[in-house]
């Protein structure tokens, strides 16, 4: 099967598109460029390489993806940005390549990139995420697999967020955001637990009944972070909670942003 390329898109001789590539009007590829099965290119797309792109992702009308970082740091390097399977990158999504020799913007599988997004250089997104319209992640963003993050908002660089985490519109996180925690306000707090999510997940009863006690451990309880990282270590041996525990211990790490707080 020959590549689809519209004759009025531009590809560089190095790029190389597989056999099934669809690319659309004035779409322009330039440089170390790879992309892999069934993938569609929209119109006026631009990908800059070194850019790696797996199987049957939509990439939509006016993305940007592989410009050089918005770091005054970089120097040209080589970097990249890399993204797996599955994914749709909506009209106007930008998706900076890393700063420092090697590194890598990365985007997993299954992810949603609603328009204007922009991805900073150095986030890795790992799967099933969903990034709603106009939301702006800084350099150096890590979020967990099947978070979801609702409009317009900005996330601040180095920080982390969640499994499965729900973060509200228009809110600015400038600390890491817990797994299964909802979100949201200006400035943001840890509401309640992401409940619709997890039911929709299927949580089960006993696991929902396990994260609610942890939640009430570290957010409505009088007691130290420390002492409440301890009752968590004997509350059960449920997966998610050991997940949650891990994510609070590593958030303490020195280079890390800390956590978002609970309500006052």
């Amino acid at each position: 099967m020959k590549t689809q390329i519209h004759p009025t898109a531009v590809i560089h001789p190095k790029a190389q598109l597989h056999p099934t590539v669809e690319v659309g009007a004035y779409a322009t590829i330039e440089g170390d460029v790879k992309v892999g099965p069934q993938t569609i290119i929209g119109s006026h797309v631009v990908l800059q390489g070194p850019v790696e792109i797996g199987a049957r992702n939509r990439i939509f009308s006016g993305a940007v993806i592989g410009s050089e970082p918005q770091d005054l740091k970089f120097a040209g390097e080589f970097s990249k940005v890399k993204i797996g399977d599955n994914n749709s990158i909506r009209e106007y999504v930008t998706i900076n390549r890393a700063t420092g020799e090697g590194e890598e913007t990365r985007i997993g599988n299954g992810n949603l990139l609603m328009a204007y997004v922009h991805i900073g250089h150095n986030c890795v997104l790992e799967d099933s995420v969903v990034i709603a319209n106009s939301v702006a992640l800084a350099g150096h963003v890590y979020i967990e697999s099947l978070a979801r993050l609702s409009g317009v908002l900005g996330v601040h660089q180095f920080v982390h967020i969640g499994r499965r985490a729900m973060v509200g519109g228009m809110a600015r996180i400038d600390r890491d955001v817990p797994p299964y925690m909802l979100v949201e306000g200006n400035p943001a707090r840890i509401r309640t637990l992401n409940l619709v999510g997890l039911k929709r997940a299927g949580f089960s009863t006993e696991e929902l009944q396990t994260l609610k006690k942890a939640f009430r451990i570290l957010y409505r309880s009088e007691i130290t972070f420390k002492e409440a990282i301890e009752k968590l270590e004997f509350l059960s041996d449920n997966e998610h909670l050991k997940h949650l525990r891990r994510f609070l211990l590593l958030s303490q790490m020195p280079g890390r942003r800390g956590l978002i707080p609970g309500r006052e």
